[in-house]
């Protein structure tokens, strides 16, 4: 047994001193404390790392197919009404989403911002006594009202029984309204005198789109859009104006969910145009580059979003050019590219080990630093016994 302990002992790489022959000196004790106070503050900002999560990123070839892209946005714009404003949306694929109206709300404000009503899209039809019938006469009281589409009906037993019917009748022919007071409905309702009761009101509209997960593009413009010719254009001549003002401002814009430590660069941007004189028309295009991202927290949960970048261009253009729509047009193209960003806590042995080289790399600098200056202070004071210090 003694001799298993004694192999033992002489197995120890830390041979004992005794204390008689040790020496203690002031520059060791500064050198102590400095260093102890430096593994503390070493050691405090490895613990928090542990205790936080730590996020990887990676990236990857997006091979998704036949996803949608969800659009949050934000907009208001200042200077035109909410009757005449409308959110359109296409892709490359052909697919259009014309005059949307589902999941989006409208926000009338005054001049100074303050919410006068809000409301679905859509102006709607008040009831009035004895509208004109389909056939040419007046509703009675025993018939069921059938409004006329003025041509634009696609078969025998189609009605247009509001205004908004008869600019969709339109529109799906691909026809403009060039003068609404001829419409009875929209004599009836008061189309133009509603446009007019919101003359120098401004919009607030917001909600989200759902578009494939294709490169394509959404705009905010005035009048209710068609196909004609195979060229999208707006109706315009229903609202009698020249020019329109389309300052606005970006509260939200954000192609997918939330995730920590996301950017959207066109939140809180505000474009403000000079009022147009003359016959001028406006055309802002922002050119945003989708790259779909993949967040995933300590957890497990997973988010699927979307990060972006923008280039702005703004062209002012003649009357009469028919093809500088005035309006706000955001162009997206998709990356190839997809961005994962994981949560991850760093496991207790690497925190360990990290621990380890802190106080082992310390105090082995710290006895380095300490022999160098006791020797340095020896030899300098042997010279000055002898006298040869200068």
């Amino acid at each position: 047994m003694e001799n298993i302990i004694g192999k033992l002992r002489s197995l120890d790489t830390y041979p004992k001193i005794n204390e008689d022959f040790y020496s203690r000196t002031l520059s060791g004790g500064l050198i102590t404390l400095a260093s102890s106070i430096f593994m503390l503050l070493l050691f405090i900002s490895e613990l928090r790392l542990y205790l936080h999560a730590v996020t990887e990123t990676k990236l990857v070839v997006d091979t998704s197919r036949g996803e949608t892209l969800h659009i949050n946005f934000d907009v208001t714009f200042p200077a035109l009404p909410c009757s005449i404003l409308s959110l359109d949306a296409m892709d490359i694929s052909g697919e259009q989403h014309l005059d949307v109206k589902h999941d989006i709300i409208k926000k009338r404000i005054d001049a100074h911002g303050n919410v006068i009503e809000t409301r679905q899209d859509g102006i709607g039809s008040p009831k009035i006594e004895k509208p004109l019938q389909r056939h040419g006469g007046r509703l009675e009281h025993n018939e069921t009202y059938c409004g006329s589409c003025y041509g634009a009906e696609g078969s025998d037993d189609d009605c247009c029984n509001s205004c908004e019917d008869v600019r969709e009748a339109y529109r799906k022919k691909g026809w403009a309204m060039s003068n609404p007071d001829l419409i009875d409905q929209c004599k009836r309702e008061g189309f133009l005198q509603r446009i007019k009761d919101e003359e120098g009101e401004g919009c607030n509209i917001y909600g989200f789109l759902e578009v494939n997960k294709v490169a394509g593009n959404f705009h905010f413009a005035p009048g209710k859009s068609f196909q004609q010719s195979n060229v999208h254009v707006h109706d315009l001549l229903a609202f009698q104006k020249d020019s329109f003002n389309i300052s606005h401002k970006i509260s939200r814009l954000a192609f997918g969910d939330y995730f920590p430590g996301v950017v959207n660069p066109l939140d809180g941007v505000q474009w403000t145009q000079e009022t147009p004189s003359g016959m001028y028309q406006y055309f802002l295009k922002s050119i945003l580059q989708v790259v779909p991202t993949v967040y995933t927290d300590v957890s497990g949960h997973t988010i699927q979003s979307n990060q972006f970048s923008v280039t702005e261009h703004f062209r002012s253009a003649e009357a009469g050019r028919l093809q500088s729509l005035p309006g706000v047009f955001f162009f997206y193209d998709l990356s190839p590219i997809k961005v994962t960003f994981t949560e991850e806590h760093v496991s207790f042995l690497h925190f360990l080990t990290n621990v380890c080289a802190i106080v082992g790399g310390v105090f082995t600098v710290a006895g380095i630093l300490d022999t160098f200056i006791y020797h340095g202070q020896k030899a300098i004071k042997k010279k000055m016994e002898i006298g040869k210090f200068s």
